[in-house]
């Protein structure tokens, strides 16, 4: 979907444990290059790309990869765009983030109570997919990382795009802001939920107070359209039902 010149949200569609999962990475473009927000679900190079050039640049236009944070879904296609696009691929996320897009640290979700819990998975979820996904989890998409970015940095690329540091469901997750279309590229930040902007899913999120105070500091920004990873995009009064997300971190935080 064709936000505004210059900017595309994608549709990137998945089985996940018997239901379509989609998700959606952001695209940034001018004449001379594209930057791709976040890169789907492992194995999906193919859909990727299809979206990519739905939205009417063509795949090798991609120079720069922004990685919100670590999570699979996220990191899933970045070794096959390293290898298409090198040696002019840049790959950019944050310091704490890095070692695990690299495959130096096993991504933190991935602990060992997590992969014997696919042991667990319901009897009529086939035996040939929890092997896959145990297989998945314990070798990881991973690629080097070529630049690291922090929160309040702006990136001179596409009319401006400001770097938020947003922690909490990752260390170093961080989200983007497109300055010349005011879109919030929200990553795992904040989610849609049958058509409701929301915050992050406590069920995948380690620390769910951090992740809401560092809502806050959204406040500031002038924003007309989130994309958020998990639903999608939203319009609306986004200030006022950012700060009633925020408000639901404790307050002694």
């Amino acid at each position: 979907m064709r936000i505004a010149d210059g900017i595309a949200m994608l549709d990137i569609a998945a089985p996940v444990l018997g239901r379509i999962d989609t998700v959606h990475p952001a695209l940034l473009w001018d004449n001379q290059s594209a930057l791709l927000v976040d890169t789907g679900f492992p194995r999906q190079i193919g859909q990727l790309r299809e979206a990519v050039e739905k939205a009417g640049l063509p795949f090798d236009k991609i120079s720069r990869v922004v990685i919100t944070h670590q999570d699979i879904d996220h990191i899933g296609n970045l070794p096959e765009l390293a290898n298409e696009l090198a040696p002019a691929l840049q790959v950019l996320a944050h310091e704490a983030e890095k070692l695990y897009i690299q495959g130096e640290r096993r991504l933190l979700k991935f602990s060992d109570e997590a992969i014997a819990s696919i042991d667990r998975l319901p009897p009529e979820i086939p035996e040939q997919f929890k092997l896959g996904l145990k297989a998945l989890m314990l070798n990881p998409p991973s690629a080097p990382v070529d630049r690291t970015v922090r929160g309040g940095e702006r990136l001179p690329w596409y009319g401006g795009i400001v770097v938020i540091d947003t922690p909490g469901h990752s260390p170093g997750h961080i989200s983007l802001y497109h300055e010349p279309t005011k879109t919030l590229i929200a990553g795992d930040a904040l989610t849609v939920v049958d058509g409701n902007l929301c915050g992050p899913s406590p069920e995948t999120t380690p620390n769910l107070e951090q992740a809401l105070l560092s809502l806050q500091q959204l406040a500031s920004f002038d924003i007309d359209t989130v994309i958020c990873y998990h639903g999608g995009l939203y319009r609306g009064d986004i200030r006022a039902r950012i700060l009633e997300i925020a408000c639901k971190a404790s307050p002694h935080q």
